[in-house]
């Protein structure tokens, strides 16, 4: 597959996420990227003051990518359609700056969060290092819509993912799949593992991703500067047999990142992590009850 600096602008979006899914899961592991859409709905881009690569520069650019040999392994995979800087469901739903908004938001907003002070809400005041998008305020209906068609569709997917995982193996591992870009003055590690502080995972998934990064040669650190969001605090509940991990890939392996284009380091992520599939299955059967049966697919 040929990888370009191609998006897929659209005047609406059709489906708020892909699932790539299996007949039979290979083991208790599912893999979601909730930041990697490329689909620009039209109405989105002349609400924004931004150019469409000025606003590409907040995605998490072709993660999904990366993994695109999970189902070949017997590992579904979800991935947002629509783009972080339109709708990031890493917040909660109505985690908003009402500064953004010409009328009231609703009882129970969430606005004084560290992330909407940043602006980085549900819907992000920013792209960039303090890039505003938006032309003008916007109506409180363009919040509610987001919700509808992006923010409640791929929970809903996701939780039905869990379920089923769960359902079928007693237990239920989450890789959460993002990118992190370059920081001036900043050294980061090739991958940033983050389990809220020991909160969302059991530590032997943790350490053993840990292991497993490092022994194909990469840097590994936890949970600094990202030790998970949202997803990984809503959804990681290890004594209820959920466990998540936020992985952070640094851009600079894989992403030429002026460009927003795999950068010839690209190919070779890709089978790196191929490789390891098998490994990261391995790792998340570890905390499959003993009497549940696991077929073979591989």
């Amino acid at each position: 597959m040929s990888y370009g600096a191609t998006v897929e602008p659209e005047p609406c979006l059709s489906t708020a996420f892909c699932l790539h899914d299996v007949a039979e899961a290979a083991g208790p592991l599912i893999l979601a990227s909730p930041h990697s859409g490329r689909a620009y709905p039209e109405r989105f881009l002349q609400q924004s003051r931004l150019d469409l690569k000025a606003l590409r520069r907040s995605e998490d650019a072709y993660v999904d990518r990366l993994f695109d040999h999970a189902v070949d392994v017997g590992v579904p995979l979800l991935c947002a359609r629509f783009p972080r800087a339109y709708c990031d469901v890493n917040r909660f739903a109505w985690e908003l700056d009402p500064n953004m908004f010409r009328d009231r938001l609703p009882e129970g907003c969430l606005t004084n969060t560290a992330k909407v002070r940043s602006g980085l809400g549900m819907m992000a005041r920013i792209a960039g290092p303090g890039r505003g998008i938006y032309r003008h305020q916007l109506a409180v209906s363009e919040a509610r819509e987001r919700i509808a068609t992006c923010w409640l569709p791929y929970h809903e997917a996701l939780e039905a993912m869990i379920a089923h995982c769960k359902a079928r193996f007693g237990v239920c591992v989450l890789l959460d799949l993002h990118s992190m870009p370059t920081i001036p003055h900043l050294r980061l590690p090739d991958i940033v593992l983050g389990d809220l502080h020991g909160a969302s995972c059991a530590p032997e998934i943790v350490d053993g991703l840990a292991r497993l990064f490092s022994g194909s040669g990469f840097s590994v650190g936890r949970n600094h500067p990202y030790a998970g969001g949202y997803i990984t605090s809503r959804y990681g509940a290890p004594m209820e047999d959920v466990h998540v991990v936020q992985i952070e890939i640094n851009r600079g392996l894989y992403l030429d990142e002026a460009a927003i284009m795999p950068s010839p380091g690209f190919a070779r992520l890709e089978a790196c992590i191929s490789g390891l599939l098998p490994d990261l299955i391995a790792l998340a059967k570890r905390l499959v009850p003993a009497h549940v049966m696991i077929s073979k697919t591989m």
